[in-house]
């Protein structure tokens, strides 16, 4: 049902070529039905797989909208693929991403805890990565959020696109001669994912999917926007530490 009560929700993913991964996604978006049934959620991709975002978009009827990044951070596909969808259509707006938030940073320990890890134990936070500075901002809030649950060591390590590596902070990480444990920051499994285990840490903790967390979180963020239904804007100084690093500022 889309009315201006109840926007339109696109739950837009990266896309992948895993069928785990993409079972997993699929999943989540059907916990999103299922916790709220009353609003009309479609599927989108910014990459790999379809429906693509754009004419996920233009197929649209008359009214509201929210795209729901289902990204764990601000990053180019929110700075750029989102926004020209948003900005392709009238009365279509763009949610936060998923992360950062207190609930994420709960369910990486759960995850490291199924794992095995203790919580004294290093830990590698191994995020997709972005070349965009508000993304490594977003990683780095979470990794406090994390630290707050923890006692051990967390270094922070990128799958590609930022620094360090995951293979060089799980070198940096290693705590009287033992490789620390990986957390991977990362939804679901594929590409980024399998590299984990190549990259020399004690254990790699399973992605963050599935987990009705996740639905939760989406589902919060599509309130807030559908709320205000404002486009961000790219002039406003939202107090981030990386506002001053970037151009523009794409969180609502």
């Amino acid at each position: 049902m889309q009315t201006p009560k109840h926007p339109v929700l696109i739950a837009c993913s990266h896309g992948t070529s895993s069928a785990e991964g993409q079972a997993a996604v699929n999943q989540l978006r059907h916990e999103m039905r299922a916790l709220r049934p009353e609003l009309d959620i479609r599927e989108a991709y910014v990459d790999v797989q379809e429906p693509d975002l754009p004419g996920v978009v233009a197929s649209l009827p008359d009214g509201p909208a929210v795209i729901v990044p289902l990204l764990l951070s601000v990053g180019y596909h929110v700075k750029v693929d989102i926004a020209e969808a948003v900005q392709s259509r009238p009365n279509t707006f763009a949610a936060a991403p998923l992360g950062p938030d207190p609930r994420l940073a709960e369910l990486l320990q759960q995850r490291l805890e199924d794992a095995g890890v203790q919580v004294s134990d290093a830990v590698v936070l191994a995020a997709a990565g972005s070349s965009d500075a508000c993304a490594a901002v977003d990683v780095e809030e979470l990794a406090g959020q994390l630290n707050g649950l923890r006692t051990g060591r967390i270094v922070v390590g990128y799958g590609a696109s930022a620094s360090p590596s995951v293979p060089e902070a799980v070198a940096e990480a290693h705590q009287d001669g033992a490789a620390p444990a990986i957390a991977s920051y990362l939804l679901a499994p594929g590409y980024f994912h399998d590299q984990l285990a190549k990259a020399g840490g004690a254990v790699v903790s399973a992605p963050l999917l599935p987990s009705t967390a996740l639905a939760e979180i989406a589902l919060a963020r599509y309130d807030d926007a559908a709320s205000r239904l404002q486009a961000p804007d790219p002039t406003r100084d939202c107090g981030r530490a990386c506002r001053p690093l970037v151009q523009a500022c794409a969180r609502p």
